[in-house]
C-alpha cells in the first residue's frame, strides 16, 4: 500500500514492548507457602470460568456480540456519529447485563475527514496506484501533487540522496523487519523527506505479508522502474483535512469489590477504528473480551474483594486521546489502582501474559497463569511496555499485562480493509475472554494489593 503523509508527522498505531531479558530470580524469598497455596485455591473458579466460556453456555458469546457489533456498525473513525453511536449501543448494552456503575466519560476530539484520495502513475506508463492515506494526514491542492518519484528503501539512503529529493515524491521501501523497528517510517517519513525539499512523501505498508489490497506491491512496483533508470511520474491527490473539535466518552462498567470497592483492576481495549475494514481485529475483538470478560463475571456471580472495571477507551487511534484524558480525570486516584490490562494487539489463540511489574509481581504472576493449564497458556514474558493506552499508567508504575498469543499475522491486516470480522475465531476468542476474565478476578480477589515492586 502507499501511503500518502505530505508535509506532516503522524503519530499513529500499536506500541510494540521490549522483551525484558529475565534475570534469574528466587520467587521463594519474595511468595510465602500462605500466598502460593492461596493463588492456586483458586484453580476450581478458573476452571468454571473456562468451562463456562469454551464449552458452557458463554461459548462463542463474544464472537456473536463482536460480530451484531460490526455488522451493525462498521467502522468507527475517531468523532464520527457512527463511533458516538456504537458507544451509545454499548453503554445500553451494560445496562442490559446488568454491569454496574455504567456510564461514558467525556474526552474531546478533533475530527479528521479523509475524503477522496487517489495516486495515479503517469510515466513512464498510466496506472491507477491503490492508496490509503494515513491518518491525520494533510490533503493535497484540489488539482493535486505532481511530480517525479525518488524511490529509497531507508533514511540513510534519502541521506545519501538527498540531492535528488528537491521538489520530488519520496517513497520509501524500508525491508520489514519487525512493527516496532519498521513503524518509524510512517511517523518520520514525511520530516524526513521534507527537510531535503520534497513535496510529498509515501511509504509502503508496515506489513510482512501482502494481499495486492493496498498493500505492498506497487511500492515495490516503482522501485523495480527505478532500477531499470526510467523516470516515474504519480499524481497525487488528497481531500484529507481536520474537521470540527466534537465529544467522545469512554465507556465504563464495573463489578463492584465486595470488600475494597475503592481498589481496582482495570481490563480494557479501544472502541474506535480507522476508517477501512470493520475494526473487528484492531480493537474490536481486544474491546469484547474486556466488555464480556466483565458479562461473564457478573452472570457467574463473581464478586471480588475489590472492583473490577472495564474501560473501552475512545479515539486510540488518534494518539491515545479518550485515555489521555481518562489519565487526567483520575490523577488523583491511582493510588487504589490495583492492575490493569489492555488487549491491543489481536485476539489469537493465547499461550500466556506479558507483563510490566517487578520481582514480587512477576512471582505473582507466574502463579496466576499455572492456573490456565487447561487453556495451555501458562507462559509469561516480562517486557518494558504492554499496550498502548495503560502505558501511562505503566509509567507511573501502576502493574499490567497484555495477552501473550501467536499474533504472527497481526500486521497482515492491521489498519487495512482486510480488517473485518473474517480474521476473528469464535475458539480463540473464548480463550482470551476466559484468561482475561479469570486474571482479573483473582487480581482482584487475592487477600493482598498486587505489589508496586
Amino acid at each position: 500500500m502507499l501511503l500518502i503523509i505530505p508535509f506532516i508527522l503522524v503519530l499513529i498505531g500499536v506500541i510494540s514492548s521490549n522483551v525484558i531479558d529475565n534475570e534469574v530470580f528466587d520467587c521463594g524469598s519474595y511468595l510465602s507457602d500462605a500466598l502460593r497455596n492461596e493463588i492456586a485455591s483458586y484453580q476450581p473458579i478458573v476452571n468454571k470460568i473456562i468451562k463456562e466460556t469454551v464449552k458452557g453456555r458463554f461459548k462463542s458469546t463474544t464472537y456473536n456480540e463482536l460480530a451484531d457489533f460490526v455488522d451493525k456498525f462498521g467502522n468507527r473513525l475517531a468523532g464520527t456519529e457512527n463511533l458516538e453511536n456504537a458507544i451509545d449501543y454499548m453503554l445500553e448494552k451494560s445496562k442490559e447485563k446488568n454491569l454496574e456503575n455504567v456510564h461514558g466519560e467525556k474526552a474531546p476530539v478533533r475530527t479528521w475527514i479523509r475524503g477522496e484520495e487517489s495516486a495515479t502513475l503517469l510515466q513512464p506508463r498510466r496506472q491507477n496506484l491503490p492508496l490509503l492515506g494515513l491518518g491525520l494526514s494533510i490533503g493535497t491542492p484540489p488539482e493535486g501533487i505532481t511530480a517525479e518519484v525518488l524511490v529509497v528503501t531507508s533514511f540513510d539512503e534519502l541521506e545519501s540522496q538527498s540531492e535528488r529529493a528537491k521538489s520530488k515524491i519520496v517513497l520509501f521501501v524500508p525491508e520489514y523487519t519487525t512493527y516496532g523497528e519498521t513503524v518509524v517510517y510512517r511517523s518520520e517519513a514525511a520530516s524526513a523527506a521534507a527537510k531535503y525539499g520534497a513535496v510529498a512523501a509515501l511509504i509502503r505498508s508496515i506489513t510482512p505479508f501482502s494481499i495486492a489490497s493496498p498493500h505492498t506491491e506497487d511500492a515495490h512496483l516503482l522501485q523495480r522502474i527505478q532500477k531499470r533508470g526510467q523516470k516515474i511520474v504519480v499524481n497525487l491527490k488528497m481531500e484529507a483535512h481536520f474537521g470540527d473539535v466534537k465529544i467522545s466518552r469512554n465507556t465504563v462498567a464495573e463489578i463492584k469489590g465486595s470488600k475494597n470497592p475503592e481498589k481496582i483492576v482495570i481490563i480494557s481495549g479501544h472502541l474506535d477504528s480507522w476508517d477501512v475494514g470493520q475494526g473487528a481485529m484492531d480493537d474490536g475483538g481486544g474491546a469484547f473480551i474486556s466488555w464480556n470478560g466483565l458479562v461473564l463475571l457478573k452472570a457467574l456471580n463473581l464478586r471480588p474483594r475489590r472492583t473490577i472495571r472495564t474501560i473501552l477507551w475512545t479515539a486510540e487511534e488518534f494518539g491515545y486521546v479518550g485515555a489521555k484524558q481518562y489519565y487526567q480525570d483520575h490523577k488523583n486516584e491511582t493510588k487504589n489502582w490495583n492492575f490493569i490490562m489492555e488487549s491491543d494487539e489481536g485476539t489469537f489463540n493465547p499461550y500466556g501474559l506479558e507483563y510490566v511489574t517487578g520481582d514480587k509481581g512477576a512471582c505473582i504472576l507466574e502463579e496466576v497463569v499455572k492456573l490456565f493449564a487447561p487453556l495451555n497458556a501458562t507462559t509469561t514474558e516480562r517486557t518494558d511496555s504492554v499496550g498502548s493506552d495503560i502505558n501511562l499508567w505503566l509509567s507511573d508504575g501502576i502493574p499490567g499485562a497484555a495477552l501473550l498469543q501467536e499474533s504472527s499475522t497481526y500486521f497482515w491486516y492491521h489498519h487495512s480493509p482486510g480488517d473485518t470480522l473474517d480474521v476473528e475465531d469464535p475458539v480463540n476468542l473464548d480463550k482470551n475472554t476466559a484468561l482475561w476474565a479469570a486474571t482479573a478476578y483473582v487480581v482482584a480477589d487475592l487477600s493482598i494489593d498486587f505489589p508496586r515492586d
